[in-house]
Parts: C-alpha cells; structure tokens; sequence
C-alpha cells in the first residue's frame, strides 16, 4: 500500500526535543495499491480509473467505444445508464461489454447507424464496499455537412477599394478548420492587407490589380471524418484605374465602436479587429486601466488578433484595438467578461479509517458563478441514500465520528453551474489492518558520495502506520536533521557521506500491530577525470595525444567511449585507443573539431572536452625546459586519528624528469595561512602517509622539484581535523627567580597552538623549598608564561616544575628545575684587606671572603673602588677620581694595574651579588715609588747664530719621582744625511735653558734630549736645526710651526751657481708659457684633477718641495704642528709616555681579565685626562737651495 506524496516535507532537527523519524497519524487520501500481497484478503470499494471524456464525439464510420475501467476488491461488476435510465445491454445485440471492465463497444460498421446511440451515458461500477459513477458522457457522432450550392457572380472592384470575401461554412461537428486556396491547392499569401478573420472571411483593407484572379476557394476540413469540402470559387476583377482616394481606417469587424466578449477560465481569449483604409492601416492593442500580461500576450494574424493564454478571471475589463494610418486612427472597445466552470480548490479524497475512528471528506470547488456542492452516495443523492449516523453534512463537507466496518461506501460530490459541473468519487473504507511493509526486503541502494539518497518503505496500514528509521543493528532511532522523511515512508539523506554507508531499518506500527524491513546502503566514489583532454593546435602528418584519466570507484567499471563532434569516432587506423589515451596519427585538416572522451559506470557519468586545431607545418622548436606544473587534484584517504594517506596527481615535468615531491602543511586553526614543511617524497611516488599531531585542522599541498627547480605549490586539499589529545609535552625554558627580596618569578616558554594537542591549554605551576619538607603548592594558569609568588624568604632555593593541561587531560610528568626566590643587597664587607706594591705601576690587592649567608644572592664577585689622592713630586691636591675594577667569582685577590708612579692611593673592597653591591670595607692607603720620567714637555731651539743655538724646554709633564739631571746628545748631518759623532752633555735638573757654543756654520743638528730620576731615564725628545751662515743673524719668517733656520748676507747675485739657476728657472717658465699657450688655442680641456689642484684649499695643500714655498704640515696620525727648527728622528717615530704596566698587559680595555695566577681579570672604568704625547713633533728645514728660491 502506498500513501499519496503530499507537496510538505518534514525535515528533522536536532536542536529540538529528540524527534523520532515517524508519520503522525493523518486524515488523508489514503489508496490500497493493488499490490497482490494485499489483493488476497484485502477489501477496497470501487474506483474510477478510465473514462471517456464528457463531449464524447465519435466517427461515425467506427464502432462506438465508451470507456469505463474501475478497480476494487473484490472485483467490480458494471452497469450504464443512457439518457438517465437503465440501459440494457443485453436486449441489443450490437452492444456488448469487455471482460472484467465496464468498456462499452457498439458495432455499427456491419450495420445500425451511429445517430442512433447519441445520447448521455454513465456507468457504476459496484462491489460489496460500495458503488462508484462516471461523468455524463454525451456521445455524438461527428458531422461534415456539404455547403449548399448557390450561384456565385464575379466581383468588380476598383484599385484601392475594400472588400470582404465571405466563407460561411456549414455547420460541423467538430466545428470546421478554415483555409483560403486556389485550383491548385496553394494557400493564398495573406499579409497586413490581406487576411482571415476567425470567421473565415477574407478581408481586403484594399485591393489591388495583383489580386485579380478568379479562384478565391474557400476550404473547411473536418478532422474527425478526414474530410474537406470546398465552397464554389469566387471571382475578382480589380480595375487599374485611377485609384481611390486615400481614406482614414475603419473597422470591417467587429462593428461600431463597442463590443462584447465572454470567455471560460483557463481557455484562450481571441479578441479580433481587421481595419479597411487606404493605406493599409497598421493595428495596435491596449487594456485599459491596466497592462496586458507579459507572459501569456501573443500576436497572430498580422497583429489583428490578440490572444492570451489561460485566462483567469483577473483578465477581464476593457480591450482597445487602433487601427493607424497616415489619414487617421479609429478605436474599437471590446468588453471581456470571463467566466468559469466549476473548478476543483480541494476534491474529496480516499478514506481509510478503522473502526471507531474520525475522519472528514471535503469538496470545495469555485467557478462563475460560484458552483452548487451536490453528495450522493453510491450513486444515489445522499437525501435519499439510507441513513448513516456516523455522518454529518455541512455543506462541502461530510464529517465521520465513530464508523464501523459495516458503512463502508463510495461517496460523490457534484459542483455545477451553467458553464459544466466536476464529479469527483471518493471512498470511505473501514478497515482495521496491522501494518505492512511493501518494499522488498534487503534491497541494496547503491549512491554516489556527495548525492542525495532515497530509501524506500512502502507500507500500508490501517490505522495509519507510524514510520520510524533505525541505522545499524543496535541504532537508536534517527534524530539528525541531516535526513527528511517523506509522507510515503521513504527516507531521504539530501547528501550521502562515506559514513552514510550502512545498514537501514524502516519500522510502521499502528495499535495492531508493527512491521519491519532492512535495505541496505553503499556509498560509491564519484567518478572523475582527473587528467583532462587538453586543447591542441598540431601540424598536418604530426599526431596529437588527448589524456582521458580516470578516478573511480574500486567497486564499479567504468567504460570510456570517445566521440568527435558528439559523434562516432571515425574507423580509422588512425584513432587509437587505450586506457587513459586517444591518440590520433597522421593528422590531417579534416581531424580538427572537438574530442570528447565520457566515462559511464552504472551509478554516474562524467565527460570532459578539448578543441583540435590543425594548422601548416612549421619548423619544430627545441624542447622548453621548465619548473614542473604543480600537482593537482589531491585527495585525503585512510583517515585516521595520527595519520593520513595524501595522493596527488602531477603536473606536467616540462621536459625534465620529477626528481622529488615536497608536502607542506597548514594548521588553519592556530596559523592560518602560515605553511610548513611536513614530508619528501621521491619524485616517483603520488602517495604519502602522513603523520598527524591531535587537534590540528590540516590542509596539505604539494611542489615537485626537478632540475630545472621548484614548481608553483598545488591547490591546497580538503581540511581534516584531527581529534584533541592531551599534550605530549610540556614547556621548556622554566626558570625561577625572584626579582624582589619576598617573591619567587616563576617563567616558561609555553607552547604554541600546534603543541597544544586539544582546547583549553593551561599550565600547573608547582613548587617547594629545595631544603625543607613541605608538601608541593600548585596552582593552574590560563595560557601564559609567568607566574609569580608571593611572600617567599629572600634567597632560598626552589624546587619548580610546569605541567601542560587541555580539556582532554596532562601532559607527562615534566622534570623538574631549580630556582631561587629573589635576592636582597649583602649585608657584610669583606676584611682584612692587605696591598702588596708589586712596581711603581702595579699593586696587589688581598682580601678575607664574606660569608655566604650574609651575601643574600649569587655571588657575582668583588669590586675594588681606588683613586690617586695627591702628586708625591707637586704635594698639591689633584681631583680626585675612582676607578673601579671587579673580579668575578669567588677570588680573594687581585691586581690593580696601570697606576701613577711616585703617588699615594687609597682603596676600599665590596662583595657583589645580582641585586647589587654590599658595604665598603674600611679604606687602605698605599704609596707607589719612583719611575723613569716622561719626555720633557717642549723643547725649542731659539737664537741660532754663526756657530751657537740655544734651547729652551718645559719638563716633564709626568715626572714619576724627582728628576736628578738632563741628558743632551747632538749630532751634525751633512748634505747626504749621514750623522756625524755623537756629543753626550748632562745638564741640572732646574734647569730650562742651555746654550751650545762653538758649533760649525751652516750646519744642520740633531738633538736628543730626555730626563732621569733615581730610577733611570725617561723618554726622549728629539728636534733638528741649522746654524746661520752669516753674522748678521737674519732670520726667516716663521713659515710653520717648530721650524726655523738661519741666513747669511752675502751678495749670491755674482755667484756662478746662482746665475745658472736663475736660467733654469727662466727656461722652465718660457716652457710652462709656449705649452699653455697651445692647449688654449687647440681648445683642450684641463682633467678633472687638474682643476682640483687648481681650486683646492690652499690650507689643506701639502708642503711642495719643488716651487721653494712651505705650507703648513700635519702629522698623519695627530695632526698637531711641527715646532720651529726641529726634525723628526730618521726612524720618523718618537715613542709616547708609557708605563712598563699598562693596562693592555692585564685585560681587555676596561673590562679586562686577570688569568688564574692573579693577573688582572676584573674591569676598569673611571676617566682620564688625555695626556698629550709630546717630544715626537718634528720639521725639516729646507735646504740652501729652496731657501733662496722663497725669495725668487
């Protein structure tokens, strides 16, 4: 048994009360399939199937068939009516019934006449359960009358007139189909002035001399009979006069300006106007007071007929045809009134009750004007039927309250008016029916993934059955909105899964009983094509290649078939075919088209296509070597909870072999679009297992590698999100310490997102003294790094330890680190503090260590504050500054470098830890002995004369000690700069002047000079210079500073070698003159550099030689000026005042080390004046030569 779909589907939820998949109990039409499971011993009252229509027109010259088919159980017997009364079938031989139906057959080829059995015809068909009736069946034989004869006289019209050329059929049953031809049997061309009225006439707006002919028949052919007749030709003569004189338009029909139409609901509506006028008028249409439907408007006939389709009665009002010409325009409204004949809004509908149920029939019909409801039952009106006290009438409906099995019946309700009536039957059926299921068992659905799935469950009961569906052996119930049940029982999943694939079981129960039935369900990979043909453009005679791959389902076969142009291939040797190819050899102009390669399997269908071009020849390129094109179709499989199976599909390799697959991954839940490496695969391989952490929404892509390089990365695959865990790990990088004197800072670096393996990570912090008994304190935290306790003991070892949790669970017992909570200053200053003075430079510093408890913190080492506190040699008192040097660790000594000999200092020691520094320990004094000097401060040699120079200096600036005496050493140099013998001269240490006599003219000394204590002697200072040559003493312009030299008066202007330099000079000029002259005049440019030196500063121009003039010097390294008279040493070095113990000895810059041994290994800070490095300035005097040039 069936139920009837009804249009509303019930869709579940799942975010109601659990709803159980099941049909609620429904007061419907309800049918008994005729199903032979239930045919054996299941009653039905009668019903309809098959009848001829109401306007039965039959051709006479065929036997008389009137139908009437009905079903029921037991079987029907049958009965008819004709004209309202009983027709006997029996009594006229030519009538007889088919078997086993209500079919009527009359014979009336062999003899009788068809007119004889017009009349109304209804048949009843009847079983114990009640009787059900047919329409009112007018059968009439069909007519096709011959038109009267009459005597037709030609037609004389003149050019331009108007005329109508009449049809008038006879009268035929069917009406006739109308239609204008000539003898031989050609339509006549009609057009906007010439057409056919809906009559049949032929209108003429105007005619014309080309419609002269005499052969205008009209023809009626009458389909039901096959038959044409014709009316006598009609003859027409236009003369070709002078023409009528152009006229405004009028209508031909309809007439006058207003007019009247009625038409039935639901039929087409022709409204018609045909306008005569010279010229031909042209027709418009318009509703007035509103628009003419868009969809259901159309225009025939020259647009002089209007017609719409299904007209409802929202189509009346007023119609308004124009008809235009340049002469005027003429209107024409048509009044359209639709009616309609009864119309079903709700025919009544099948009952099945069981005993003691309620139930309704309902028949609602309208029409215009509105119908009239009439009952009857089994055929008689319900007024005169017996009485049922179940039921009740109230107008359109009949109301069952309590029924019983006996008052089974077949009720019909009549709605009529004017224009037709509808006649419906519906039965009442009491039965009481346990539940029965009527789709076979165990069928296998077989459905493609990603498609909708339709179980079927038949099912008949009665009461209504109740339907539930149950998935798997021990399912519950299906409550997941993911599935709609249909009114009929079938159970629909609009998108079939992989998890979809199962075992299904369909379960209807009433109160008498219940039925079940299992089908089953297998989901099936689509089909695909995952290498596609590809557009080709190939050269005549080459041969082309179209892919055609395939993924499918491992169960199902697919069969390939190719196609050319959506036809067959051609049976050429040519066309080749095998598993994933067509290939096409030799080709040729006529090969091009489009090549489409379909895959079938018994569940689905895929093709894809590709255009062939086929071009010239042309010479063949070198092969393009490229990247490879990147993978593609990727698709997840094996899915499991740590791992999954990713296969792919390479790109092209460009003509160079895949050597390698990369796969990278996207966590697009904690880094989206952030990809990582995940795996290498070889470049033979399209498949790789992968490992998967928990809790991460994967997507995977892929790049192949060759040699050329890299390709661009795949498309990325479907995401798969793996199911939470708890961590594996927990955070590194824990520490404890404190950054207060009372608290413990606990720190970890935490773990990122991908680490967290599920949601909701925290940490449990924990922790306890490392020396004591207490128990662990815990505390867990959100997702972050730093924890910080309060209120600790300052300085006390911790045991820590920081556990990862999520929602799942704890990550593994971590290890467990030590900490200590934050330090405070030391309390107590180191003692005994001794210093031993190594030299007058160095000194070494001892100390007794603090004791642990009192640092309070890391020991970091000790720090020695010392300062110089007066000058030994000036006793006067200097500003005072400390220096600082810290030795790391533990140690109890170490060395002070770098300090002023013959001075007194003072120094304290303080212990250091990571808050800071401790007391200072009581100062301790010490005194540093003598050194040798540093160089004398300037030395300048002054009034040179014939055969003396005196020189003038300032004593050290550092003299280390007392200084005991001067040393002096000179020597002469001659022309060639070699050095004469050394003269040693020792002069008082108060002493800052001193004069050398009886030196040789005109000659050039150097001067050693430097200082000595009781230690030894400093360093020296060295300077040049000249005796005059003359006893006047005249002396040069000071040219630069620390050089001078001496002249003598002596008339040079005689001399020979003066006169010869003079011409030199001369002729250098006259050259330098004639060379300038001739670059100017051949227009040269002067280089780059040339014009440098030309504008350059002259403060920053070096001294020349050459041209007898001196410039300003500077040393490459201080750039401080040259002293007159003096020369630097010929090893152009003069070394600077330095200690034996400098602190490059000891360490690195301040921050120095001392080696084990108790070297220096703390730093140095602290400011110091630089010292300048004196004694080391030197000039050069120039020679004779250059001297006398200056003057030049």
């Amino acid at each position: 048994m069936q139920l009837k779909i009804m249009p509303k589907k019930k869709h579940l939820s799942a975010g109601r009360v659990p709803l159980v998949l099941f049909l609620c109990q429904m007061i419907g039409a309800l049918d008994v399939p005729l199903d032979p499971k239930l045919l054996d011993d299941l009653v039905q009252p009668p019903t309809i199937t098959q009848q001829s229509p109401k306007d039965y027109i039959i051709d006479p010259r065929e036997n008389i068939v009137i139908q009437c088919e009905a079903k029921g159980k037991p079987p029907p017997s049958f009965s008819w009516t004709r004209n309202g009364t009983h027709f006997d079938i029996d009594k006229d031989p030519l009538v007889t019934m088919k078997p086993g139906s209500g079919t009527l057959v009359i014979n009336i080829i062999t003899e009788g006449k068809a007119e004889t059995y017009e009349g109304v015809y209804q048949c009843t068909a009847r079983n114990e359960r009640g009787a059900a009736i047919s329409n009112n069946i007018v059968v009439r034989p069909s007519r096709s009358p011959l038109w009267t004869k009459e005597r037709l006289e030609p037609i004389t019209l003149r050019n331009g007139q108007s005329l109508v050329l009449p049809c008038r059929p006879p009268i035929g049953l069917p009406p006739a189909i109308i239609f204008w031809m000539d003898n031989s049997f050609q339509r006549l061309p009609q057009s906007e002035r010439v057409s056919q009225g809906l009559n049949g006439d032929l209108y003429f707006s105007n005619v014309l001399p080309e419609d002269t002919r005499e052969d205008y028949i009209c023809y009626a052919r009458f389909n039901h009979t096959q038959t044409i007749q014709q009316k006598q030709p009609i003859s027409l003569k236009v003369i070709s006069a002078k023409p009528s004189k152009e006229r405004p338009p009028t209508f031909l029909t309809p007439e006058g300006n207003e007019s009247l139409k009625e038409e039935l609901r639901g039929n087409v509506l022709s409204l018609e106007c045909i306008a005569e006028g010279l010229p031909t008028p042209i027709i418009y249409w318009i509703k007035e007071d509103g628009t003419l439907p868009v969809n259901r408007t159309f225009y025939r006939n020259f647009k002089k007929t209007l017609q719409i389709t299904q007209v409802t009665e929202a189509d009346s009002g007023n119609y308004q045809c124009i008809a235009k010409n340049p002469l005027g325009a003429v209107h024409h409204t048509i009044a359209v009134t639709v009616k309609a004949a009864p119309y079903w809004i709700a025919a009544p509908q099948n009952l099945v009750l069981s005993p003691g149920e309620n139930g309704t029939l309902i028949c609602r019909a309208n029409g215009n004007p509105k119908p009239r409801i009439a009952w009857l039952t089994n055929g008689v009106p319900i007024e005169i039927a017996p009485d049922d006290p179940s039921r009740k009438i109230d107008g359109d409906t009949i109301i069952f309250s309590n029924v019983q099995e006996r008052l089974s019946a077949v009720y019909q309700c009549n709605a009529s008016n004017e224009y037709g009536y509808l006649l419906a039957n519906a039965f009442v059926n009491v039965l009481a029916e346990p539940p029965r299921i009527l789709t076979s068992a165990n069928i296998l659905y077989q459905v493609i993934a990603n498609r909708p799935a339709f179980l079927d469950c038949a099912f008949f009961g009665s009461p209504l059955p109740a339907i539930e569906w149950f998935k798997g052996t021990k399912g519950s119930a299906l409550h997941e909105d993911i599935y709609v049940l249909h009114d009929n029982g079938t159970l629909e999943i609009p998108v079939a899964q992989k998890d979809s694939t199962g075992t299904y079981t369909c379960v209807a129960r009433n109160k008498l009983g219940m039925a079940k039935n299992e089908v089953h369900l297998e989901i099936k990979d689509p089909t695909r094509i995952i290498k596609q043909p590809e557009h080709a453009v190939v050269q005549r005679g080459s041969r082309v290649s179209f892919d055609c791959k395939l993924k499918h389902d491992p169960t199902l076969v697919p069969t390939v078939m190719w196609l050319k142009d959506h036809g067959e291939l051609p049976n050429e040797e040519r066309f080749s075919i095998d598993k994933d190819h067509l290939v096409v050899t030799d080709v040729s102009d006529d090969d091009g088209g489009t090549y489409t390669c379909t895959a079938n399997t018994t569940l689905d269908s895929v093709s894809a296509s590709a255009v062939l071009r086929v071009v010239a020849p042309t010479p063949t390129p070198a092969p393009i070597y490229d990247v490879p094109n990147p993978p593609f179709d990727l698709e997840l499989t094996n899915q499991l909870d740590d791992s999954v199976q990713l296969t792919w599909t390479p790109g092209d390799d460009n003509n160079s072999p895949i050597t390698k697959f990369i796969i990278e991954y996207e966590d697009a839940m904690h880094e989206a679009g952030v990809w990582h490496h995940q795996a290498e695969v070889s470049g033979t391989q399209t498949t790789a297992q992968l490992k998967l952490s928990p809790y991460v929404n994967y997507s995977f892509r892929v790049m192949a590698e060759n040699n050329i390089g890299r390709s661009l990365p795949s498309e990325a695959s479907e995401q798969y999100l793996t199911k939470a865990a708890e961590p594996d790990q927990n955070p590194t990088a824990v520490e404890g310490l404190g950054t207060e004197p009372d608290n413990l800072v606990i720190t970890w670096k935490p773990l990122n997102g991908f680490e967290s393996n599920g949601p909701g990570l925290q940490y449990k912090v924990s922790w306890r003294q490392k020396d004591g008994d207490d128990e662990w304190t815990s505390v867990v935290v959100a997702n972050v790094s730093k924890y910080i306790v309060s209120g600790t003991p300052t300085f006390v070892p911790y045991l820590i330890k920081v556990q990862s949790l999520n929602d799942v669970g704890f990550a593994p017992e971590p290890a467990v680190v030590m900490g200590h909570s934050g330090e405070d200053l030391p309390m107590v200053a180191p003692g005994n503090v001794r210093v031993n003075v190594v030299n007058s430079t160095l000194a070494e510093v001892h100390w007794d260590p603090v004791p642990l408890k009192s640092i309070r913190g890391h020991l970091q080492g000790y720090r020695i504050y010392y300062w110089k506190v007066q000058s030994s040699s000036k006793r006067n008192r200097r500003h005072i500054e400390k220096k600082i040097l810290t030795f790391q660790g533990s140690k109890t000594h170490g060395m002070l470098p770098g300090l002023q000999p013959y001075s007194h200092y003072f120094l304290n020691v303080r212990v250091v830890n990571g808050k800071g520094e401790g007391p200072a320990s009581s100062d301790r004094g010490f005194h540093t002995p003598e050194g040798v000097p540093s160089a004398p401060s300037s030395l300048k040699i002054v009034n040179p004369t014939l055969d003396s120079l005196t020189l003038e200096w300032d004593p050290p600036s550092h003299p280390n000690g007392i200084l005991t005496e001067y040393t002096l050493k000179y020597q002469p140099i001659n022309s060639t700069h070699e050095l004469g013998p050394l003269v040693d001269l020792k002069i008082p240490a108060n002493k800052t002047r001193w004069t050398l006599k009886n030196l040789n003219f005109s000659t050039r000394y150097k001067f050693y000079f430097y200082a000595q204590t009781s230690v030894g002697s400093g360093s020296q200072i060295t300077e040049e210079a000249i005796t005059t040559v003359d006893e006047a003493g005249i002396l040069l312009p000071d040219v630069g500073a620390g050089k001078a030299m001496a002249s003598r008066q002596v008339d040079i202007a005689t001399q020979g070698w003066f006169i010869g330099l003079m011409c030199a000079v001369a002729l250098l000029i006259l050259i330098l003159l004639i060379v300038c002259f001739v670059r100017r005049n051949k227009g040269g440019k002067y280089p780059v550099k040339e014009k440098e030196d030309a504008h350059a500063d002259p403060e920053i121009q070096p001294m020349k030689e050459d041209d007898g003039t001196f410039g300003e010097y500077s040393d490459a390294e201080d750039h401080k000026p040259l002293k007159k008279g003096s020369r630097t040493p010929s090893d152009r070095t003069v070394e600077k005042e330095n200690s034996d113990d400098s602190l490059v000895d000891y360490g690195e810059g301040v921050n120095g080390q001392f080696n084990e041994d108790g070297s220096f290994i703390g730093q140095y800070s602290g400011k110091k004046e630089k010292e300048p490095a004196e004694g080391n300035e030197s000039s050069e005097a120039p020679s004779p030569v250059n001297a006398m040039n200056s003057f030049v």
